[in-house]
């Protein structure tokens, strides 16, 4: 007997039609006498309706009470999910996440889970009973209500199947597993029957939308197996596996991946001396503003660029933070210098990344990157490498034409296409 952990994202569980299929499929495997935990996100659409109406009351919320308020989307969920369970015959109960002690910090909208008690969870497996948690939230300390970030019901599942020693953790989406590249833009890409930990954190992170980094993370630090299905049809999936599991290193690009919510921004001639960079990109992280990217430029005349990227979504925050900044140390500058510092900002980027274990072991990756990119006239505006990926920002214009070349250059279009 085994013990499986499934986790239902919003368009699995986005209607009544919808969420009688999840019930058939959860029933399945218990025909099987293998236990069953689910858990589920609300349905889809539904967090960003209840987001919309905590700022239409309220234009700065307190985070607090949005996690209250968002927090419904997922009991919601779970009940219907539960409902429908037990009219097929299933033992079920729902719980929301402080019923089964999910323990997080204080950091309301953004919380990160402590750990769980498993308690309440097996005297149900024990009883025969099926629980149905709501992902995506937990408690505080201080016995709040938690929220643990957008795509966080991924994360709940992984940290639920890590407290109970599961033996798989099953995340159905809209997908049936992980491409080599986003099929709505490469209709060649292949799925890939296993995909290791390393790579998938860097898809994760780097604009695929299957699994969230946070989830592939936990899943990894606490070993836990994990596949990607779809819930609108059955089939294998694609399996999260140690590196050693298998010769990744035979391919050297494993997946192309793409990411249009970028933005670039240039402080152009700053002082090259210490301390600057820190001034400058201190306040935004301060604001809670991530930056991605980095590169810097020095000139002959001894000032140097600095070029970053961000999300769009924070883009004109961080150009608003850097302004006074920039003014600031204008004033400081020698007459002579005055007025050469200016902030420059790019909103219609688009980052594009080749990504594989196996470029640990192979040269000329990069060679093949920009020589294909080169060959149909795209031009790179900025380069960022790690042992297993490399990333290029080129114009917004031409991403879909990027994943298709380099998908291509590596060898990765399926040839049944």
């Amino acid at each position: 007997m085994s013990l499986i952990v499934m986790k239902f994202g919003g368009t699995s569980v986005g209607s009544v039609e919808r969420i009688n299929a999840v019930a058939d499929r959860v029933a399945a495997i218990r025909e099987t006498n293998d236990d069953v935990v689910v858990v589920s996100s609300a349905m889809a659409g539904e967090t960003d309706r209840l987001i919309g109406l905590g700022e239409e009351v309220s234009p700065t919320p307190e985070p607090s009470e949005m996690d209250v308020l968002l927090a419904s989307g997922e009991q919601v969920a779970v009940a219907l999910v539960a409902l429908a369970l037990q009219r097929r015959g299933v033992s079920a109960r729902s719980f929301l996440g402080g019923q089964v002690d999910v323990r997080t910090d204080s950091n309301h909208m953004r919380a990160l889970i402590e750990e769980i008690d498993t308690t309440v969870l097996r005297a149900c497996l024990d009883r025969g009973i099926v629980p149905v948690i709501a992902g995506f939230q937990g408690v505080s300390k201080e016995n709040r209500i938690t929220t643990i970030g957008r795509g966080g019901s991924d994360t709940s599942a992984v940290a639920v199947a890590a407290a109970l020693d599961a033996d798989e953790c099953r995340i159905y989406t809209d997908v049936d597993g992980v491409y080599t590249a986003d099929p709505r833009v490469e209709n060649r890409a292949r799925r890939m029957d296993h995909v290791s930990f390393e790579e998938m954190l860097e898809m994760a992170s780097l604009g695929a939308k299957v699994l969230h980094s946070r989830a592939v993370q936990f899943a990894y630090k606490h070993s836990v197996k994990l596949r990607v299905l779809s819930s609108f049809e059955d089939g294998p999936g694609t399996l999260v596996i140690t590196e050693d599991e298998s010769a990744m290193e035979d391919v050297a690009v494993a997946a192309v991946t793409h990411d249009l919510n970028e933005a670039k921004i240039t402080i152009q001639r700053v002082p090259d001396k210490p301390g600057v960079a820190y001034q400058l990109l201190g306040p935004v992280g301060e604001a809670g503003i991530s930056v991605d990217m980095i590169v810097q430029n020095i000139a002959v005349d001894g000032s140097t660029d600095m070029t970053f990227t961000v999300t769009r979504n924070d883009y004109q925050k961080a150009m608003d933070i850097l302004g006074p900044i920039v003014k600031g140390i204008h004033a400081e500058l020698e007459p002579d210098d005055a007025g050469r510092i200016a902030v420059v900002g790019d909103d219609s980027i688009a980052k594009v990344t080749v990504v594989g274990v196996g470029m640990r072991s192979h040269a000329g990756v990069a060679t093949t990157m920009f020589a294909a990119l080169a060959n149909v006239g795209i031009n790179i505006q900025m380069i960022s490498t790690s042992e297993i990926k490399i990333s290029v920002v080129i114009h917004e214009d031409f991403c879909e034409l990027a994943v298709r070349v380099l998908h291509s250059a590596f060898g990765l279009d399926d040839e049944n296409e």
